[in-house]
């Protein structure tokens, strides 16, 4: 869409392709991107007919290579110039933490097709989309010890989730740059894919999820299946399990997913996530910044 200066929007059918459009920068990472990325995607929750969203990056040298580090505003690169005593003063919070929060709150599911360098939060940035596939030249890099700072953008949380301890520990205090075999060996990505393939691989895999389920449903399980593992006790699990099943079961869509396969046809869902979500989602309170 042409509003956006740094990143492109793309609809084609029930797909949304988000681009992170600064080639000429390796899609590094700026402020300007990180608003127009979470306004790309209060705009593809607030579409029903989009039912997965593809993040890739301009070119075929990078996806983002990180933070830029020389800004055209001359600014800090990481965080704010402006000096506060209070670290809970919103100034503070980082920049790639407000992305990947957003990305973790989607009610779509988010696929990244990592297509070249992915280094700091070009790496990071990935951790909350559903399903990682790699270009064979991507590169990845936890290189925040490298830089003086510290992971971000909730990466604590996200990586040892998504690959365990010790190989999130390994990544990040070494800070160096791997390929994508590493990657998938240690489990940050699904599969590796030659570069010109790798965007028809995210779109097929895309338009599985959009041709053959149920959106309510799909965003349902999305939030189950990142927010139930945290908590202390299944019977919390339990809980949202045996709710949903009791509404969604009511709902025409498990009608219509039980008839399409007695009749032996492809189901039509109608369910939509902005009206037909159950009353009691989501069953969480969002935390604040303090």
């Amino acid at each position: 869409m042409s509003d956006y200066s740094q990143i492109l929007l793309d609809k084609d059918g029930p797909i949304a392709t988000i681009t992170l459009n600064r080639p000429e920068k390796m899609n590094a990472y700026t402020r300007i991107m990180m608003d127009e990325m979470i306004h790309a995607l209060d705009n593809t929750d607030a579409d029903d007919n989009i039912r997965a969203v593809i993040f890739t990056g301009a070119g075929d040298r990078a996806f983002c290579a990180g933070a830029d580090l020389t800004p055209d505003d001359g600014a800090r690169p990481f965080s704010s110039e402006t000096e506060v005593s209070d670290l809970s003063d919103e100034i503070v919070r980082d920049g790639g933490g407000r992305i990947t929060l957003r990305m973790f709150q989607s009610t779509k599911p988010l696929i990244s097709a990592c297509n070249g360098v992915a280094v700091g939060v070009g790496a990071t940035m990935q951790l909350p989309m559903d399903i990682r596939l790699a270009s064979d030249n991507a590169r990845y890099g936890f290189v925040f010890a490298r830089r003086g700072i510290v992971p971000e953008a909730c990466s604590s949380w996200f990586l040892p989730r998504l690959v365990g301890p010790q190989q999130a520990l390994e990544w990040c205090m070494t800070g160096r740059i791997f390929d994508a075999q590493e990657a998938k060996d240690g489990g940050l990505v699904r599969s590796i894919h030659a570069q010109g393939e790798l965007m028809d691989v995210a779109r097929g895999l895309a338009l599985e999820i959009a041709e053959n389920t149920s959106a309510v449903s799909v965003a349902m399980t999305r939030a189950m299946l990142w927010r139930l593992p945290s908590e202390d006790h299944p019977m919390k699990a339990h809980r949202v399990d045996s709710r949903s099943i009791y509404k969604l079961s009511r709902g025409k869509d498990a009608l219509e997913g039980v008839q399409s396969f007695l009749e032996k046809r492809p189901a039509e869902f109608l369910g939509k996530v902005t009206q037909d979500m159950p009353e009691f989602y989501p069953w969480w309170e969002e935390p604040g910044y303090e």
